[in-house]
């Protein structure tokens, strides 16, 4: 069984990344080949990236990121669920994948974003961070528009289409977590 940690990739006040990361989970829920979390950054106070060294050369020794690490090591595999901000992901995001390595090394990703034009730009931005982190990000994505998948930009209400493009970025996701397990020694 696949575990897949569904991060919630913004903390901001009236965020849409909580009820879209849900309905995330719950798509995966339906799966028998996979198990899915959320991953709340809301509830992992990090603080802004202040060590010397990279992670891959020497881990944080703060208690609040050695508990992130924890939480994120757990995982076979993650979907980030991100708005776009400025033609790029949330700091607290960048911040919270800059302070580990080691936990994401070859591992899969899905990515989910959100925005005026579907938060793609997000993604792509997102996917360049992924690779220096050695995280597989799968090349099905799903792209959610404030303006057909949200009414009035607010109330979170994604077009059918949309749980199917879940299920095939899920599929691959599914599928290199399990081929990169043998990279992990598991």
């Amino acid at each position: 069984m696949i575990r897949i940690g569904v991060v919630v990739g913004s903390t901001r006040p009236g965020r849409k990344a909580e009820a879209v990361a849900a309905w995330v989970r719950d798509i995966a829920a339906q799966r028998g080949d996979a198990t899915a979390e959320l991953v709340d950054l809301a509830d992992h106070a990090l603080p802004h990236l202040n060590t010397p060294l990279p992670p891959s050369m020497a881990p944080s020794g703060d208690p609040a990121v050695r508990r992130w690490a924890a939480r994120i090591a757990a995982f076979d595999a993650y979907v980030f669920v991100t708005p776009e901000y400025n033609h790029s992901v949330p700091g607290v995001l960048k911040d919270a994948i800059d302070y580990l390595y080691r936990e994401w090394r070859n591992k899969a990703a899905g990515l989910v974003s959100y925005g005026v034009h579907g938060g793609t730009r997000a993604a792509e931005h997102l996917r360049l961070v992924l690779s220096q982190v050695e995280v597989a990000d799968v090349r099905s994505q799903v792209s959610l528009s404030l303006v057909t998948d949200f009414v009035d930009f607010t109330e979170f209400r994604p077009a059918p289409a949309q749980a199917k493009a879940v299920g095939e970025m899920l599929d691959q996701v599914v599928a290199w977590a399990g081929a990169l397990r043998v990279l992990r020694g598991h």
